[in-house]
This record gives structure tokens, sequence and C-alpha cells, in this order.
């Protein structure tokens, strides 16, 4: 069972070690990890494979390179991985077009980040295509900068991203607080050496050391997130 913090019960801290705020962005900010994995049954579907709903755990969160490593052992379908990628990123795509939907609580945490001048920054493992989609929704103004799935050598849940984004935040990767969704970004985040505020979307994620959870982004205020990220001793 998932371990949650309710909103009544936020911390408060009158000292705090935050430096800066790295968003993942599908699932947590914008609610698109369902046009994933409808991007993923339909385009399996037109290689007569049926996807099979237990699937949809194992896949959230990505990257592209699990994932399809994944729905490719288990259908067996006759197609090479970089098409794959291609025909489900074409599908997304295509989707995300029509729109997409911020998650509760998302668009008042930015603006409040934004009035404390709290550097953010938005680490996918989507590709930069799919995030320059989504930022017109989101914002670029919003970020010091993005940083894409494609754009690393080794993607979630390599520490790889949320090492890089520090390393550009200049903060020492302690000091910045990850916002994540997926197991796959917990994992990612954690072994980078962030701390963590899970807001689990698909997948259930259980809070441990460094790792807090939340049923919302609406159960979180600055004062909240600034009391998970301890002063450097």
């Amino acid at each position: 069972m998932t371990n949650t913090i309710p909103a009544g019960g936020l911390r408060t801290s009158t000292s705090s070690g935050l430096r800066a705020v790295l968003l993942d962005m599908d699932g947590t900010l914008v609610d698109t990890e369902g046009f994933w994995w409808d991007a993923e049954v339909e385009v399996f579907a037109e290689l007569g494979h049926e996807l099979r709903p237990e699937y949809r755990a194992e896949v959230a969160g990505g990257p592209m390179t699990r994932v399809g490593a994944f729905l490719l052992r288990q259908t067996g379908a006759r197609i090479t991985y970089p098409e794959l990628s291609r025909l489900v990123n074409d599908r997304f795509a295509e989707l995300i077009g029509r729109g997409v939907t911020l998650m509760p609580g998302a668009q008042r945490l930015l603006a409040e980040l934004a009035t404390y001048d709290v550097p953010i920054a938005l680490v996918s493992a989507s590709h930069r295509r799919i995030i320059d989609v989504v930022l017109q929704t989101l914002g670029s103004s919003r970020f010091a900068f993005s940083l894409a799935g494609d754009e690393v050598e080794n993607t979630k849940p390599h520490p790889e991203p949320y090492l890089t984004a520090a390393r550009r935040m200049e903060a020492p990767p302690e000091s910045c607080l990850v916002v994540e969704d997926t197991p796959t970004g917990v994992t990612s985040a954690r072994s980078a050496g962030c701390q963590v505020l899970a807001v689990p979307s698909v997948a259930p994620i259980d809070a441990a050391p460094g790792c807090t959870v939340v049923r919302s982004l609406e159960d979180v205020n600055l004062t909240f997130l600034r009391s998970l990220v301890p002063v450097a001793r």
C-alpha cells in the first residue's frame, strides 16, 4: 500500500537546504501517461497484437528503450526497436497535439515556485520533440532548462538525468528536490542522491528514507517542499 502524507499534515521548516526543484513531466505535471499507453495499444493493435491491461503498470514512466524491449518480448511482434520507437512517438505526438491537461495542483505549485524565485528544471524520459510540444502548454519560460531522454546517454532509471540536471543547476544533488510519479523516475532520482517527492500516477510507490509520497500536488506547497531537504552539514 502506498504511504501518503495528507494535505492537513504539511510540515513546516525554519531552514532548508533546497537549492532547486527538478520536475518530471509525464504524469507529474501533465496528464499524459494515459496517452503513452493509448499510443502503445494502438500501434501494437495495428501490428496484430493486443496489449494486456496488466502491462500498463510495467511500462509506466518509460523510458522507451525499456518499454519497447518489454512489449516486444511479451508480444513477439516482428518489428525492430527503432521502428517501434518511431511509430509510438509519432502516435503519441499526434495525441498530445490535440492538447494536454495539467495535473491537479501543478499550475498552482509552478506559480508559487516562480513567485519565490525557486530555480526549476524539467527532466523527462520523453524525447525532445515530445517535450517541446508539451512546453507549449506548460510554458518554457517557467524552467531554467529542460532535459530530454534522448539528450543523455543513459535515461531513467539511470541516475544520469538527475545528476546532469543538478550539475547544470550548479547545485549538489542532495540539495535538489525531485518530483516524480513512477518507480522508474524515483529510482533515477534516489540513485543520483536527490531527495524525492513522489506523486504516484499508475504504479504504487512506497515511502522510504529520502522519498516522501503524497496523493496529489494539491497536497503540497513550497514550505512543504523546503522541509524535505535538510540543510547540509
